[in-house]
């Protein structure tokens, strides 16, 4: 018997397959756009074999989902339907009500759908990935974790918008917090990492990908996140813009005659790296061509690093200091020259990079310098574990 995870993101989908005993990877998928329409490139790699590539057309996510998913049968990686006990779903958005992981059927899909215009890159991805499972897997259950739970205990200060009191009562305007599952995960790997108790441990953890958040954690609980009510405010995104003066919405609609629906495709679809650079919303891209001399492409890089920055250093006073400073994600765990422009600067925190472990750097790894009070970790994100361990506990309080 096995655990399907689905990671349903907003320009990728990873699977994970786990041996429902051990909860050992048996096999890893990636289903990428990579900046692509309508077409697509499927990994599979088996914990004991080399790994199986091809691109696929596909019309649109669910489609693509499916024949990822079709794909993985086919090579034997995961077998039939039968042999899934359960399909595990990282979901992003469970507003108050939803703080733990759930059953989901079809009155939670209709409530998985409420936050939809919350999180328009990814819970509608999301929604694509459960339809898709289920018509690929039959009767099979499927359980939900939500990111935002990992925020459930930021304080009003921080989760209060200085906006009136009565649109968070009245309509739930509040900060919620993404990334919550990666953030939890890099939160016990860093605690391990460092052979320390969580009571007084301050991490600053930086999810850097397609999307990217970090998060203030204190005594192994968050305190706040740099995203919002949305995934859209905090850092510059691959194709989103991150936080900006509200003054410059209200000016280009008003001057500029910008309508809303152009504005919100606008802060969405063509801000962030691909705004700036103009060339393309994948971190990769936009550094190779920045190392081939392309000047709009290193502003976009310069950009990003700086505001990444000037986060941490925000977070880090909200814990009066920290004890390591966390990289993650595709960009985190795979960008030297980002870790090290982000760092440089930070010595004022007790942050000092070690130019050759963050150069040489595998996951995951401490890159600080000998002498740096603060350590820099360089962590492999698990969120597919941790979405294999809620599911096989659901599955077996399932009757």
């Amino acid at each position: 018997m096995s655990i399907l995870v689905i990671n349903a993101g907003s320009s990728s989908v990873k699977f994970g397959q786990f041996d429902f005993e051990s909860l050992e990877p048996t096999a890893r998928g990636l289903l990428d756009w990579a900046g692509q329409a309508r077409r697509a490139v499927v990994t599979l790699t088996p914990a004991d074999g080399p790994a199986v590539r091809a691109e696929v057309d596909v019309p649109d996510y669910r489609a693509g989902v499916i024949a990822a998913l079709r794909m993985l049968r086919e090579s034997k990686l995961v077998g039939d339907a039968a042999g899934i006990r359960v399909v595990g779903h990282r979901l992003i958005h469970g507003g108050e009500e939803i703080r733990r992981p759930v059953r989901i059927d079809a009155a939670m899909k209709e409530t998985i759908a409420r936050y939809k215009h919350l999180a328009p890159l990814h819970v509608p991805a999301g929604l694509e990935a459960i339809a898709a499972t289920e018509s690929a897997l039959p009767g099979v259950l499927q359980v939900g974790l939500f990111d935002t739970a990992f925020f459930a205990d930021i304080p009003p200060s921080a989760y209060l918008y200085p906006v009136p009191y009565a649109w968070y009562e009245d309509w739930g305007i509040r900060r919620y917090g993404f990334h919550g599952t990666s953030h939890a995960y890099c939160t016990d790997r860093a605690t391990e990492m460092l052979d320390r108790a969580r009571a007084g441990l301050r991490l600053v953890i930086c999810h850097l990908g397609q999307g990217g958040s970090a998060t203030a954690v204190r005594d192994g609980v968050a305190v706040t996140n740099t995203m919002g009510f949305t995934p859209l405010e905090g850092f510059m995104m691959g194709s989103r813009c991150g936080t900006v003066d509200p003054g410059i919405l209200l000016y280009v609609m008003r001057e500029k005659g910008l309508s809303f629906g152009e504005l919100d495709e606008v802060l969405h679809h063509r801000s962030g790296l691909l705004g700036l650079s103009g060339l393309s919303a994948d971190f990769r891209r936009v550094e190779t061509a920045a190392a081939e001399g392309h000047r709009r492409a290193q502003l976009a890089l310069d950009v990003y690093a700086y505001r990444v920055k000037t986060m941490i250093g925000a977070l880090a006073v909200t814990l009066a200091g920290i004890d390591a400073l966390v990289f993650t994600g595709g960009i985190g765990e795979n960008s030297a020259w980002l870790r090290a422009e982000v760092c440089r600067g930070l010595e004022c925190l007790g942050v000092r990079l070690d130019e050759q472990r963050n150069a040489a750097c595998r996951p995951d790894a401490d890159v600080a310098a000998a002498d740096s009070p603060a350590r820099v970790l360089v962590i492999h994100t698990r969120e597919d574990l941790m979405i294999a361990r809620e599911s096989r506990r659901l599955a077996l309080e399932s009757p």
